[in-house]
């Protein structure tokens, strides 16, 4: 029996600056994230063949896909980041040798929910090829390839931001430049304000699933045209990553709910998807129920949504979000750890 490779890397919630990452803007303007980790992951798990064979198995949608070891895979099906991590590690780090193996990926949340789901899964495929490849990838190369391989080589529209926060994992203050210039600032949160963070922070899974891409490519036209309230949309909302940045190292987690709700509102003008009836109407239960902000995860238009709750406000904002007869709270927890990986004997 042989080795398994296994990785797992952390799903992150948007706090604020959500969209400033992506091109033109960033590039235009420089762009700033405030994110942190979360304990929901993406897990993948390589298995080495000796049959000449590859085969993909993602659990979530029950899909399997298998072909004759080859050196490139065909860029068409279900399972298209997994043939795009494949094609790039043999030609980039095999020589352009076929490899046989099986990977196996699952994800605690499903696709389009908002927590960075492809992204992170991407970082969590290249760990488990980095440990079986033995590749010396620190943590911002397998940030930047995940990014390569998405938006480069497989052209999906999107930020930069959720390869970062799944490999690196904690809270992490993010700076965005000009020639995909990437800069992690790592905040230092004392443990206790980090655990009442978590504590007075409800997250709530609209059940609404969605195509993030269709919302960015707005975005990004938006700053293209120059659409003014789109454009002072996005610096408001950058402005508002500075602010709750320092709202959490001074430890006032009061103003960093409150600037919560001012972020939304500007993030609201960012895309015309970005929300909807249902959204608005669980933002207007969770505030009427003493929320004092919050947003939806990600490029909105569904998937997760997350409220800072002080006191102990939590549990009737909770009561009341699940009485809404449409999505569930989820228990969580902030993760330090950014994306691991190990081997195991079979």
């Amino acid at each position: 029996m042989g080795n398994l490779y296994r990785s797992k890397a952390p799903f992150r919630l948007g706090i604020a600056g959500g969209g400033t990452d992506v091109s033109p803007y960033s590039d235009l303007y420089g762009g700033a994230i405030l994110n942190v980790a979360v304990n929901l992951f993406a897990y993948a798990t390589i298995r080495p063949l000796t049959d000449g064979k590859i085969r993909f198995i993602h659990t979530n949608e029950q899909i399997t896909e298998e072909f004759e070891s080859a050196a490139q895979l065909p860029l068409e099906g279900e399972l298209l980041l997994q043939r795009g991590i494949y094609n790039s590690m043999v030609s980039r780090f095999n020589n352009g040798k076929p490899l046989s193996f099986e990977l196996t990926t699952s994800m605690d949340v499903s696709s389009g929910s908002g927590l960075g789901t492809s992204s992170t899964l991407v970082v969590s495929i290249l760990g488990a090829f980095a440990e079986w490849l033995k590749l010396p990838l620190g943590k911002y190369d397998i940030a930047h390839y995940a990014y390569e391989i998405e938006r480069l080589d497989l052209q999906m529209a999107g930020g930069k931001q959720d390869q970062y926060s799944a490999t690196f994992g904690g809270v992490n203050f993010m700076e965005f430049l000009e020639d995909d210039k990437v800069i992690v600032n790592p905040l230092r949160i004392s443990n206790h304000i980090l655990q009442e963070w978590a504590f007075d922070t409800v997250l709530f899974y609209t059940n609404l699933q969605r195509k993030s891409s269709h919302i960015i490519e707005e975005q990004a036209e938006n700053v293209k045209n120059k659409k003014t309230e789109s454009l002072e949309a996005m610096h408001r909302v950058k402005q508002e990553a500075f602010r709750m940045k320092n709202s959490l190292l001074r430890e006032e987690l009061v103003s960093l709910g409150e600037a919560l709700n001012t972020s939304w509102v500007n993030k609201k003008k960012m895309a015309r998807h970005i929300s909807n009836e249902q959204i608005d109407t669980i933002y207007e239960t969770a505030i009427r129920n003493g929320a004092m902000g919050g947003k939806i995860s990600g490029a909105g238009g569904g998937g997760f949504m997350f409220f800072y709750c002080p006191g102990n406000t939590r549990y009737q904002v909770s009561e009341a979000l699940n009485e809404l007869g449409y999505g569930k709270t989820l228990p969580f927890e902030f993760c330090k750890k950014g994306l691991t990986t190990w081997t195991v004997k079979e």
